[in-house]
């Protein structure tokens, strides 16, 4: 069986890398042709990522002492402007004299002057280069009649990420929307599954099953039934369960 600090993607176990084990217990590894990515899980829908010299962070909160035993961040991606995805106080503890803060229009308009020094404008659609790698925004937003108020279309970002010849990518608030089901070759995806303010379950389970990652991460569930949505999804994907509360 496989335990919280292996990461299999088709036939390979991957141990965590030697060098980071101690600092980050819970991280998983993926191989890609450019060098091994860690993966770590954090706390709801925060999680980074360190890919050779470069740790990307995505929605860091909770206040800087929950990530006092992790590398600081050279790049953070915001996905949106709600409390549980953006908090300046944490960014001001976390971000280091050269980190750069990429995130949407209304992530922008929230920061305070000190942190929108560092930051760069990054909407659905646009692509750029953030710690050496090609990023891409996908919309997230929701599409259920009573959900709309939540996440309107044009707001929030997903991020589809290239680490060498993989691709991740983090969903942020979003329902199970068409950007999403076109995706292809995903490697690693992160879909939240929470109502009302994200996808069900059975929607989580249905867009994995439609854009087919090779793995998957809920994140972002609180206390929805993440062993339900595994068993929903089959084996159309891996699905990683890792413990976002603990």
């Amino acid at each position: 069986m496989l335990t919280r600090r292996q990461f299999t993607l088709g036939l390979a176990t991957l141990p965590l890398f030697p060098s980071l084990a101690h600092a980050m217990p819970g991280a998983d590894t993926l191989a890609t042709s450019a060098g091994d990515v860690t993966i770590q899980p954090v706390n709801h829908a925060c999680l980074l990522l360190s890919f050779k010299d470069q740790v990307l962070y995505f929605d860091p909160v909770g206040g800087a002492p929950l990530y006092q035993s992790l590398p600081r961040p050279t790049a953070i991606l915001i996905t949106h402007a709600h409390g549980d995805h953006l908090d300046s106080a944490t960014l001001q503890g976390i971000a280091g004299t050269h980190t750069r803060i990429y995130g949407p229009k209304v992530v922008l308009e929230k920061l305070p002057a000190d942190l929108a020094s560092k930051a760069s404008l990054i909407g659905n659609g646009d692509s750029a280069t953030v710690a050496g790698s090609p990023v891409s925004a996908i919309p997230a937003y929701n599409i259920t009649e009573d959900r709309l108020k939540y996440h309107p279309k044009g707001v929030g970002n997903g991020y589809v990420l290239s680490l060498g010849d993989k691709k991740v990518y983090v969903a942020g608030d979003t329902e199970d929307i068409p950007e999403m089901r076109a995706l292809t070759g995903i490697d690693v995806a992160f879909l939240p599954m929470i109502t009302p303010y994200t996808m069900s379950v059975e929607q989580a389970a249905d867009a994995t099953k439609a854009f087919k990652p090779k793995a998957v991460y809920p994140y972002h569930y609180r206390s929805s039934d993440t062993k339900k949505f595994a068993e929903l999804v089959g084996s159309a994907s891996e699905v990683r369960l890792r413990d976002w509360y603990a």
